[in-house]
């Protein structure tokens, strides 16, 4: 714009003005208005792959925590096995005296390692069922992520179908626009 009051604007900036004035035809306007919806919608399934995919980050954080838990359990184990081998060769060192002594303590490692054993398999159960929370969370963000980009595609077709005005174009968009919408039904069904 100069100081007279002189303005120059390109072509989509004049028809985006006259469909504003209500001057717009039966093509700029259902593009505008196909535009819109699938901008709202894509924004809507773009905030759920963001949202799915931090889903996907905490549930591997869980799994890692658990895994290390197990991890910790199973030295524990090592430890305690480690203990009652210690037993078993101080039960054949010493004398008779000191025989009874030595089988209770190689008793108590046996049970305590049962008790650590059974800790540390959970903890692994539990770490399995996280990973598999994280990939099914990570495939449905990526269902999200192909849906937004579709809804993308259509976006950028639509523009070039108002600068066109080729008819094709208009069927690209709304097939494209489908397609992105279908496949964010199959997102929001976990399929």
């Amino acid at each position: 714009m100069s100081d007279h009051g002189f303005h120059v604007h390109g072509p989509h900036d004049h028809e985006l003005e006259h469909a504003a004035q209500g001057h717009g035809d039966g093509f700029t306007n259902k593009i505008a208005m196909f535009t819109a919806i699938i901008a709202t919608v894509g924004a809507i399934f773009g905030y759920m792959g963001g949202a799915t995919q931090a889903n996907a980050g905490l549930n591997k954080n869980n799994a890692a925590i658990k895994k290390t838990e197990a991890s910790n359990q199973w030295n524990y184990y090592q430890a305690k096995s480690s203990k009652q081998n210690l037993s078993e060769l101080a039960l054949e060192l010493a004398p008779a005296a000191k025989r009874d002594y030595y089988n209770e303590q190689i008793e108590r490692y046996k049970a305590e390692k049962a008790d650590i054993k059974k800790a540390a398999e959970k903890l692994e159960a539990e770490s399995l069922q996280w990973d598999e929370q994280s990939d099914t969370q990570m495939h449905q963000h990526h269902r999200w992520a192909q849906a937004t980009t579709l809804l993308q595609v259509a976006i950028a077709l639509a523009a070039i179908a108002l600068l066109t005005r080729k008819l094709w174009l208009q069927f690209a968009m709304y097939g494209a626009g489908a397609l992105g919408l279908g496949v964010g039904v199959l997102a929001a069904l976990h399929v």
